[in-house]
């Protein structure tokens, strides 16, 4: 129960940044937005409709049409997540003013949005709209969130060209693109991790030194060299990435003609590191 609780919560906040960054600083500057907001953005620019209004009767058809498809507690926090959405869009209407420069105005709202978007996505939750859309291609095909946004809402964004003009498309499309690494890091975590394949003759004594210096754990791999024909034993560490020098400085102390590969690991989970939460084992089963 304390979990939901903290997700409740999570997409109140989420809903709420998500709106100011519309409100306070995409509509001042005239910008656009994807999928359903975006739409709701046009009708305001072209008549003056309430975006609140329009975002809940929108989303609440699309929601119809792909609850089913959802699941059960993805529906849930996304019918609260498009409830609070709408009620804050409407609660701050017509409060931004028009900064000094529109790229102030397209950066602000880049950051505030991807905030606001990526709260809600973390909790398992959606805006409704282009997210529901996103999230089943998530499911389904495995697509990433984020660029399955970007893709969907490129399509109502070109199509904003009409309404708004060519020049703020482009300070739109960078606020997407802002919004939409913000919405990564979010999700995947900040704090990323390094994966560190490594290849020495000396392998034992470094994988040694990993586990009493560092305290971290070292899986080795047989392997053996194409060119030379020769077996060689394969080291893969996963660190923090502030652990990343040390560990440098400790296989160049160990054999400084050791061959060493970093890759860039956002999502990492199990013994020494995060283990997921029940609510997220349960909806993958």
């Amino acid at each position: 129960m304390k979990k939901y609780i903290v997700d409740i919560v999570l997409i109140i906040i989420g809903s709420f940044i998500f709106s100011t960054g519309i409100n306070y600083f995409a509509i001042p500057h005239e910008l656009g937005e994807g999928g359903v907001t975006g739409i709701t953005m046009d009708l305001y620019y072209l008549f003056q409709w309430s975006p609140g209004v329009t975002n809940l009767l929108l989303n609440a058809v699309l929601l119809v049409i792909g609850y089913k498809l959802l699941d059960k507690w993805v529906t849930y926090y996304t019918i609260i997540s498009i409830a609070c959405t709408s009620f804050f869009l409407h609660v701050t209407e017509g409060m931004g003013e028009v900064l000094g420069e529109t790229i102030l105005g397209t950066i602000f709202a880049g950051v505030f949005i991807g905030i606001g978007v990526g709260l809600i996505l973390r909790t398992g939750g959606t805006t409704g709209g282009s997210a529901i859309l996103a999230r089943l291609t998530n499911k389904y095909f495995g697509w990433s969130i984020s660029y399955s946004l970007l893709l969907f809402d490129s399509a109502v964004v070109f199509g904003s060209y009409f309404i708004i003009g060519a020049e703020k498309v482009m300070y739109t499309i960078v606020s997407l693109y802002i919004a939409t690494k913000i919405i990564d890091y979010i999700i995947e975590g900040l704090n990323s991790r390094k994966a560190v394949t490594i290849i020495s003759q000396y392998a034992d004594q470094i994988a040694t030194q990993v586990n009493e210096k560092m305290n971290r754990g070292v899986t080795i791999f047989s392997a053996r060299g194409n060119y030379t024909k020769e077996s060689k034993e394969v080291l893969y560490i996963v660190i923090n990435k502030q652990e990343l020098l040390g560990l440098k400085k400790l296989v160049h102390k160990i054999d400084d003609e050791a061959f060493v590969v970093i890759h860039d690991a956002r999502d990492v989970f199990g013994k020494g590191f995060t283990f997921p939460s029940t609510q997220e084992v349960s909806k993958v089963n």
